[in-house]
């Protein structure tokens, strides 16, 4: 691959507008997280499978855009300095976030999340720009499936956790691993090479941001990557001090418990009526033990594990013995 003379380019609105609605819905996602951080509302993004698929979505969004982004600027050849003063800025930011994360939450600070997957895949994804296309679709499939079929509890550790072939995530905020994320970086650059050989993408030069809220969002979208640096910290500091450091009740601990609780249960293959009577049993131990801060450690010694895998025992036997005595 030679270095090109970097030619005029136009702005591409519609990439403008599509980063822009990524971000807003990343703010959204975050701002729901920090209620329920905070304990304003009793919410847990991370395990509700509604906010979970919009989750993966917005991360999707991201990344195939980065594969989009790739074959507009290095398409007819990488243009290097532009490419590497790219990386730098992406680079830099992901370390940023990694201590700001490291500061606030040592213990499940981002190590790898999608500012560190948008820069690894960008670097990886030059290798497809020249590759056939149907090699690269074919390339895309399989990094998007073999988690399915190749797992191992060595990648389970923070070092190789990266790559994605866990059987358990180890504890961070932010985990955007190799497999099956460079699988959405690859499907992107497909499309985009598809959409520039067939003659698609005039159609797409020809969007335009053509009203106020058109334009908003290719604004957002062109300073997306400072958006993302500030705006969490910003909302997360201004609700923290609203509630003063959050509201922490128990009566709001206990609405969060039971809707996680539930969540896990049914997910689990629980009935609903054993999972409802499970978590009121789980919740009740939880409160009349004192729990509550064993809950929120991101990181359990061995023996509070023990504890609370007791605790988890006792009501399941519980549920179980009362169901089996009641009148039929």
């Amino acid at each position: 691959m030679t270095a090109a003379a970097a030619p005029v380019r136009e702005r591409f609105a519609a990439l403008d507008m599509a980063r822009g609605v990524a971000i807003l819905a990343m703010i959204l996602y975050h701002f729901a997280w920090d209620l329920g951080f905070v304990g304003l509302i009793p919410l847990d993004v991370t395990v509700e499978p509604g906010w979970v698929v919009f989750q993966r979505a917005i991360v999707s969004s991201f990344l195939f855009l980065t594969g989009v982004s790739l074959v507009l600027a290095h398409g007819d050849g990488i243009r290097w300095p532009a490419f590497w003063r790219r990386f730098a800025i992406v680079g830099g930011a992901a370390l940023l976030v990694t201590l700001g994360t490291w500061l606030f939450a040592p213990e499940t600070f981002v190590y790898f999340g999608i500012l560190h997957a948008i820069a690894l895949f960008g670097l990886m994804g030059l290798l497809f720009l020249r590759l056939p296309l149907a090699v690269v679709g074919l390339i895309a499939i399989f990094v998007l499936t073999l988690p399915l079929f190749l797992q191992s509890p060595a990648f389970s550790e923070r070092p190789l956790s990266w790559i994605g072939l866990w059987t358990v995530p180890p504890p961070t905020e932010d985990l955007v691993p190799l497999f099956p994320w460079l699988g959405v970086v690859l499907i992107g650059i497909t499309a985009m090479r598809w959409a520039r050989q067939s003659g698609f993408i005039a159609r797409l030069y020809g969007i335009r941001a053509g009203n106020g809220a058109a334009r908003a969002l290719a604004l957002a979208g062109r300073w997306s990557l400072v958006i993302y640096l500030v705006h969490q910290p910003l909302m997360l500091g201004a609700l923290l001090a609203v509630t003063q450091g959050g509201i922490r009740q128990e009566a709001s601990r206990a609405e969060n418990f039971t809707l996680s609780c539930q969540a896990s249960c049914t997910e689990t293959g629980g009935q609903e009526a054993f999972c409802t009577s499970y978590c009121a049993c789980a919740l009740e131990e939880v409160a009349t033990r004192d729990l509550w801060d064993l809950l929120e450690e991101p990181v359990r010694s061995e023996d509070n594990e023990a504890l609370l895998q007791e605790l988890v025992d006792q009501c399941a036997v519980r549920i179980l013995d009362e169901s089996l005595l009641a009148p039929q």
